[in-house]
């Protein structure tokens, strides 16, 4: 019987042999990025590669999401590792789609090679009998939560029901078998070192808003309209009045955008679009500025006399991660870079929907460096692919033998000491009592 370390210089092996190729796919999706929900030629990269290693895998589920699935050589949990299959949209990147503006200036195109290798390394003939219970890997839509507008009419023509991927696949199921998850991903962060543990996350709630005023000439008879964009404007000076109301703790975030300000610069606005996020780092800090949003966009409209339309939209949920994941990450880490290149946060200000996985099972989730650029900017380029797919996935798939090895007592203990805040049913029925469609007026 081989050890855990020898089963892991085995998938190493695996993963040196084939980097050229790995570091080829992330390239190929880094030239093809595709937005949320629109992932179809990255699917169908994932798909092949599914079918090359002969993984049986299912397809098109959250409309582009796979799921493949080895078995190891005796009973035990399953565990999923994953990838994101979409990009943002910055027109200024370097590799942004002429036609889209779509980039991945966020890595996920080295997500979904670290998750293709950490899959071809466990799968190895003198591997994965040596594993216990089940691997399933998942290529997932949709994490960045952008063009809110087009998902919300997916959601409207029954595509989809929730707008991130992975509540898409906890509503679908996808995680109805799977007892614990992992996935990584890149950072340019200094601090950030090689290898990153990395704490909490905020949650997110989404909103659409809309100021519905009157229109009148501009110039000529202006007192007979009512300015929906003074609504919005003075709504979100309220909005600027309550930042001193939220605790520092709570790392609340709430930054509005305007997406329509009005059909011509010769008439009254009667008809102004709002997107904002809200953003904190419990339920209950984001529930409390949900309200002072609310507020203040009530006021806004009513302050001129306006119509204001509020939707609010389930977001991502605070991120959690589980402490022995991390510690048996941080021994591997170790091991591939030094402890002296490994670093550490505690809280991230920004959301990712592997916080609602973490609501029904424990997860880890580290950064792996080799980007430089700031997150989500049109400098954000990864440099090192050996860093970051081939570091990445070695560091995914010696995280994995750990826990499935040795008759996975170590994931079993993990699974028997986790308390997760809710099942996966649960989670849908919170999910959905946040959704809600709100008009007020002052007529």
């Amino acid at each position: 019987m081989p050890t855990r370390e020898e089963l892991k210089d085995r998938a190493f092996a695996e993963i040196e042999d084939r980097a050229e190729e790995l570091i080829g796919i992330a390239k190929h999706i880094l030239a093809n990025p595709e937005p949320g929900f629109r992932e179809f030629k990255t699917a169908a990269v994932v798909g092949e590669k599914f079918a090359e290693m002969g993984v049986p895998f299912r397809s098109g589920l959250g409309m582009t999401g796979m799921r493949g699935e080895i078995i190891g050589g005796s009973e035990g949990p399953t565990m999923a590792i994953m990838g994101e299959l979409d990009s943002l949209i910055v027109n200024e990147h370097p590799h942004a789609d002429g036609s889209t503006g779509a980039a991945h200036a966020c890595g996920h195109h080295c997500q979904i090679a670290m998750m293709l290798g950490a899959t071809m390394a466990l799968q190895r003939g003198d591997v994965l009998p040596h594993l216990s219970g089940r691997v399933v890997s998942m290529a997932v839509p949709a994490e960045e939560y952008i063009e809110i507008e087009y998902r919300d009419q997916l959601r409207r023509d029954g595509k989809i029901e929730f707008l991130g991927g992975k509540p898409e696949f906890i509503r679908l199921g996808e995680f109805d078998d799977v007892h614990l998850a992992m996935m990584m991903h890149t950072t340019s962060t200094p601090h950030e070192k090689q290898l990153c543990l990395t704490g909490t996350n905020n949650g997110t709630l989404a909103k659409r808003i809309q100021f519905v005023g009157k229109g009148a000439h501009a110039g000529g008879s202006p007192h007979l309209g009512i300015n929906a964009l003074n609504a919005a404007t003075l709504a979100m000076s309220a909005i600027h009045f309550n930042r001193e109301t939220f605790l520092d703790t709570d790392t609340v975030r709430v930054h509005p955008i305007i997406t329509k300000g009005g059909e011509a610069v010769s008439a009254v606005p009667a008809d102004v679009r709002m997107e904002t996020f809200v953003r904190g780092k419990t339920l209950d800090a984001i529930m409390d500025a949900n309200r002072k949003v609310d507020r203040a966009l009530r006021a806004g409209g009513m302050a001129v006399g306006a119509t204001v339309n509020i939707q609010t939209i389930p977001g991502y949920l605070p991120m959690l991660q589980n402490d022995r994941m991390q510690a048996i990450f941080r021994a591997n880490a170790e091991k591939l870079v030094g402890a002296d290149n490994i670093g550490r946060t505690e809280h991230r200000t920004g959301s990712t929907d592997m916080g609602d996985v973490s609501a029904i099972m424990p997860v880890v989730h580290p950064y792996v460096g080799g980007a430089t650029g700031i997150g989500h900017g049109a400098d954000y380029v990864v440099q090192d692919y050996q860093m970051a797919v081939i570091t990445g996935a070695k560091a995914m798939v010696a995280t994995v033998i750990d826990l499935m090895g040795d008759g996975a007592a170590e994931a079993n203990r993990v699974v028997a000491n986790h308390r997760p805040d809710m099942t996966s049913r649960e989670y849908v029925n919170f999910m959905r009592t946040l959704a809600a469609e709100d008009s007020y007026t002052d007529a």
